[in-house]
């Protein structure tokens, strides 16, 4: 994650979005969401199915 208050001016306006890709972003907010046979709704049944591709990582052990 990047710390906006570190970065100089010129890296903030480069990492800054454009006035027309904000507008391509309010315009995909206010689309539906469409479901069709390559991307389906899921179910309860099927979210219990699901497996993680990165699975959460175990803490390291505290020194005594």
């Amino acid at each position: 994650m990047v710390n906006m208050s570190e970065l100089t001016e010129q890296a903030q306006k480069e990492l800054a979005f454009t006035p027309e890709e904000i507008k391509e972003l309010d315009k995909a907010r206010e689309m539906p969401i469409t479901f069709d046979e390559d991307c389906p709704e899921t179910t309860p049944e099927r979210a219990l199915k699901f497996k993680r591709v990165n699975p959460p990582r175990k803490a390291a052990p505290t020194p005594a």
